[in-house]
């Protein structure tokens, strides 16, 4: 069982690298739709994934057209502050895939209006347009990862347990 995180046209590195790495640990499959604002092979997103970029398992589409074509009839959430749906409130499938739009726009609306029941949001006060790309990725993915027993993830609070000198 993995998750799969699709990001539509991401507009900076780092956020993709640090996402990259997020997927690594937690055997979260990675699905760029292009355009991309950069290039894979930058230093920031080297820098911003690490050593572990090599071990990403990532896919990249020339458009969402070439997404939709290559993954048929799959169950997609997607995150946007227009969603009628808290990220809580969903129960996330082994398999699903969680998007997300760009940085300076998020998804396109011809997009989220095709899909209103599939959208969620995360809950943020005040004027705030959005939460980090990075962030956003990590808070929904641990929670699909968390109601599924985090079943293919080692628990290292389980492992070892810690004794405090006092």
């Amino acid at each position: 069982m993995a998750f799969n995180i699709v990001l539509f046209e991401p507009e900076i590195p780092a956020n993709t690298g640090n996402i990259g790495r997020t997927c690594t640990a937690t055997g979260t499959r990675l699905h760029l739709i292009e355009p991309l604002g950069f290039r894979l092979n930058e230093k920031s997103i080297r820098r911003a994934g690490m050593d572990y970029w090599q071990d990403l398992d990532v896919t990249r589409y020339i458009n969402w057209e070439d997404f939709l074509e290559k993954n048929p009839g799959v169950r997609i959430y997607m995150a946007t502050t227009k969603g009628k749906h808290l990220y809580t409130e969903i129960s996330y499938e082994p398999d699903c895939f969680l998007m997300f739009g760009k940085e300076s726009a998020g998804i396109p609306e011809e997009i989220l209006i095709q899909h209103p029941d599939e959208c969620i949001r995360i809950p943020m006060i005040g004027e705030t347009r959005s939460l980090n790309l990075s962030n956003s990725v990590a808070i929904v993915l641990y929670e699909a990862l968390r109601q599924n027993q985090f079943s293919h993830m080692k628990l290292e609070g389980e492992l070892h347990r810690l004794h405090w000198k006092e």
